[in-house]
């Protein structure tokens, strides 16, 4: 079983794919986490990619495709996987489509996580304390939200005539 959580930030797509590990025994693919790794690195490409989390960006489109196909290549993804945090595009639903096209593999379910905007921001002001995320700050936070609803809520639209 393959399936695509979608959400804001702070909507609790990483709590809700934690619960379901557990139950369906398929991993969860943090695109976000995968993300913070490549920041974690001492290259050209993680200070890239640190740029653009850290001003609460996306990363491009490709870049997170083919981080994600690497990880969809692993044994243990052959049963399904539950992404959090991916796609985040139009495009990335569709290279996502490709790849799957490509390797006899679909998606069997898009969830929406509706949280309103103000427990948003507490949630992740909140985590700001508890982790050491740099994109928790609150005009970060503020900027991510609008990323989510100028490039990652038309997905919603896209996934739903697909059926």
């Amino acid at each position: 079983m393959r399936i695509v959580f979608i959400g804001p930030p702070g909507a609790g797509k990483g709590t809700q794919c934690k619960r379901l590990v557990e139950l369906l025994g398929i991993p969860q693919l943090s695109t976000g986490e995968m993300l913070r790794e490549v920041k974690r690195q001492d290259t050209a490409l993680a200070r890239w990619v640190a740029r653009h989390l850290d001003a609460g960006e996306l990363a491009p489109d490709h870049l997170v495709m083919r981080i994600v196909a690497q990880r969809l290549a692993q044994p243990d993804c052959e049963a399904g996987c539950l992404f959090d945090g991916f796609p985040r595009t139009i495009v990335q639903a569709q290279l996502l489509d490709e790849y799957f096209s490509r390797s006899s593999r679909k998606l069997d379910l898009v969830l929406d996580l509706h949280v309103v905007q103000e427990q948003l921001v507490l949630r992740l002001l909140k985590r700001a304390e508890l982790e050491d995320r740099g994109d928790d700050d609150y005009d970060t936070i503020k900027a991510r939200l609008r990323v989510f609803e100028t490039q990652t809520a038309p997905l919603l639209d896209y996934y739903r005539k697909r059926g």
